[in-house]
């Protein structure tokens, strides 16, 4: 499951710098279109049933499947 980071003030600054950088990551200085959120780094993270946590610029969490756990 994904969800925004807990920490609201987080998600207020990374949604002030997408604001600025027209969609892109506001931690990367290359605008393409992996970079565009929701990352292609992530979305790659996603799919892997292993993988838990947050996403490069801390926006958002994935926890891990609890259908895959049981």
């Amino acid at each position: 499951m994904v969800t925004l980071n807990p920490n609201e003030e987080i998600v207020r600054l990374i949604r002030e710098g997408l604001e600025k950088t027209g969609g892109y990551c506001p931690c990367r200085t290359a605008r393409t279109p992996e970079y565009k959120c929701m990352c292609q780094e992530f979305r790659d993270q996603i799919k892997d049933p292993e993988f838990e946590g947050f996403c490069h610029c801390m926006l958002y969490y994935k926890s891990k499947d609890k259908k895959a756990e049981e």
